[in-house]
């Protein structure tokens, strides 16, 4: 079989006697497969290259000493000279403990650096953001993950950057890290688990309620999981309209509720704690009790397929959404869920319709903030972001399978950071003021720019194509694994 190197159509390659489920399983494991080979044969995803002109060898003279003193003493007297003097301006730490890599849990800190490098790649491409991955041993003497050591190192860190990414940092911890340095850092500290997940969650669930007739502020909502994401996503869903008191948030041990001593006892669970205070004023802890009736399910817990049930589904209001974005299984098989009635259903991943992954949202924030050299990524300007994001997708057109823009959309992410940018000058947080169309026009140059230089390196040959025996392999496992 010659697999299309594009791995479109992935459905296609998996023998017509697989069920649903048996086609998912095999899906996973192809890519979970073709993603261990690939990243061995490339040697990982990222490298770096100059961005200046080396026309000859005095050029060493301007880019390093004699001259580039003249560029030290300049940043000397204004540290904010940095911006346009360095490649600060455009860069990215994406910092991580690696303790919760996606559903994997604590794979030590070089265990994160597969994804760290993956959302560099997503912010070149996607955004024209420059980034590098930074997994650090954050374990203190008796071995424990400490948030402060994060914090530190971070705020030692800053100089260099003109925004860190945090990511998949284990709750509570993750909690402390993002809420101290975004008051103590000068330069924008985002939690794309937690922020990302929330922005676009937060923008599929605004068409979602469009396309079934119902309003953010009527729906009932049931959220699945308590951690970085679900606990931000319910921060953002209140101050954009719905209400807490239609919401229930369960965690491992039960429903958020006022009764929950374990939580308001541990000052770590603040956030948490918050919840348990403004949502499900009743003081329902069951899970199949909340589902009847919900007109919304949005799960961010174990990965499934078994996690959310059918008979929940089942009991949910008339056009129910059910957004099941755990990684890299979700909570149900969507087609499951459409067997149990959900009029929409939307994942994490991008081999299903409706991808809800912060992916299509990061490289645009991102992008909005370091163009007017933002000091801080506001709630406001989140909430802007995902409305941005929701207003891209219904102007091309929404329909119960395609409730959000897509990364194949090149504009959404110029479009976002446009919208991005003007929030954070109108909330008084950037460092210069731009035009919207200024931003917009900046934003498209870079992220064609940096499109244009991965396909020059592919016709060039300075990137190959994997060989088709690799792909073929990781195929043949994964069906043999599921037969």
């Amino acid at each position: 079989m010659n697999i299309d190197t594009s791995l479109r159509n992935l459905d296609s390659l998996f023998p017509s006697t697989f069920t649903e489920e048996q086609k998912a399983r095999a899906k996973t494991l192809f890519l979970k497969n073709l993603s261990l080979e690939a990243h061995r044969w490339y040697g990982g995803k990222m490298q770096t290259v100059p961005k200046c002109g080396l026309f000859g060898f005095n050029w060493f003279n301007v880019w390093y000493t004699p001259g580039v003193s003249q560029i030290s003493t300049t940043i000397r007297d204004n540290n904010d000279a940095s911006f346009a003097l360095s490649n600060r301006g455009n860069l990215v730490a994406v910092v991580s403990d690696s303790t919760r890599v996606l559903g994997d849990g604590d794979c030590t800190p070089p265990g994160g650096l597969g994804v760290m490098e993956g959302k560099a790649l997503l912010m070149k491409y996607l955004g024209g953001v420059d980034a590098v991955a930074l997994c650090i041993d954050s374990r203190n003497r008796e071995g424990k993950p400490d948030p402060d050591r994060i914090i530190e190192f971070v705020k030692m860190a800053q100089p260099s950057f003109g925004a860190i990414n945090l990511e998949d940092i284990s709750q509570p911890n993750c909690f402390k890290v993002l809420d101290e340095l975004r008051e103590a850092c000068d330069i924008p500290v985002w939690h794309d688990d937690a922020q990302g997940t929330a922005c676009v969650t937060l923008a599929g669930l605004i068409n979602a309620l469009k396309l079934v007739n119902k309003k953010l502020s009527d729906v009932r909502i049931v959220l699945l999981g308590a951690g970085a994401s679900n606990t931000t996503i319910a921060r953002l869903l209140m101050a954009d309209g719905a209400d807490p008191d239609r919401i229930i948030m369960f965690d491992s041990r039960g429903a958020l509720h006022r009764k929950r001593k374990d939580i308001e006892t541990d000052p770590r669970n603040y956030r948490k704690w918050e919840l348990c205070q403004q949502t499900n004023p009743q003081g329902i802890d069951d899970m199949a009790t909340a589902m009847k009736g919900a007109d919304v399910l949005i799960a961010l817990s174990t990965p499934g397929p078994d996690t959310v049930k059918q008979e929940w589904v089942r009991s949910m209001a008339e056009k129910a959404i059910v957004f099941a974005c755990a990684n890299p299984v979700p909570e149900i098989w969507p087609y499951a869920a459409k067997e149990a009635g959900a009029h929409i259903v939307a994942t994490g991943r991008g081999d299903f319709p409706n991808q809800v992954n912060n992916s299509v949202c990061f490289p645009g924030i991102l992008k909005g903030a370091l163009l007017v050299r933002a000091r801080k990524i506001t709630d406001g300007m989140a909430i802007r972001c995902a409305h941005s994001i929701a207003d891209f997708a219904e102007r091309r057109g929404i329909h119960p399978d395609n409730i959000i823009a897509t990364m194949e959309e090149t504009e959404v992410f110029a479009v976002e950071a446009a919208d991005v940018a003007m929030q954070a000058i109108k909330e008084g947080v950037a460092r210069c003021t731009l035009s919207w169309d200024e931003v917009y026009q900046k934003a498209m140059a870079d992220i064609t720019a940096a499109r244009t230089l991965v396909q020059d390196m592919h016709q060039q040959g300075h990137i190959q194509a994997p060989p088709q025996e690799l792909l073929e392999e990781a195929l043949q496992k994964a069906i043999a694994a599921v037969q």
